[in-house]
């Protein structure tokens, strides 16, 4: 039975681990993407704070993936980004990206956020396919400053 909840500090660990584990199973580049992020082995501290959230996803108690929303680094107050959203195996292809996405841009939305941008691998075509059918568009180019040199593909979604 899936369970999604706020992260917490004891989930450090086992999420770092499992973002990781999925970042090298989809071939994903260490430099320049979401694997070299210092904030990787801090989930919980990372989105503590006001108009940040991190959600899990527990099968049976176990961690098996998550997603979150914060405010886009260097960029206008109103643009948050879609972050670190990885499932294992085990769990994709169950609708739980979609409850995730739509869980995330409802907080977005509670914070007052007017767009939500998201930037990922050309190769990531299963996840462009979800974010499209969510409302995501493509953009020529990033915005704000997520230090994912190696993420070429940019979307965003206007916001309620």
């Amino acid at each position: 039975m899936f369970k999604i909840r706020q992260v917490r500090k004891k989930d450090n660990l086992s999420l770092s681990k499992i973002i990781r584990e999925v970042l090298i199973e989809i071939g994903v580049p260490k430099k320049g993407t979401a694997y070299a992020d210092p904030e990787l082995d801090f989930m919980f501290e990372t989105y503590d704070k006001k108009r940040s959230i991190y959600y899990v996803v527990e099968n049976n108690g176990i961690i098996c993936g998550g997603a979150g929303i914060s405010h886009l680094n260097q960029a206008d107050h109103d643009i948050c980004e879609l972050q670190k959203m990885y499932f294992l195996p085990s769990i994709r292809g169950k609708g739980l990206g979609d409850e995730m996405i739509e869980r995330c841009l409802s907080f977005a939305i509670d914070k007052e956020f007017k767009y939500c941008y998201i930037e990922t691998l050309p190769y990531m075509k299963a996840a462009q396919k979800l974010y499209l059918k969510k409302g995501f568009i493509y953009i020529d180019g990033p915005i704000g400053n997520t230090g994912h040199t190696s993420c070429n593909v940019w979307l965003i979604k206007k916001l309620k």
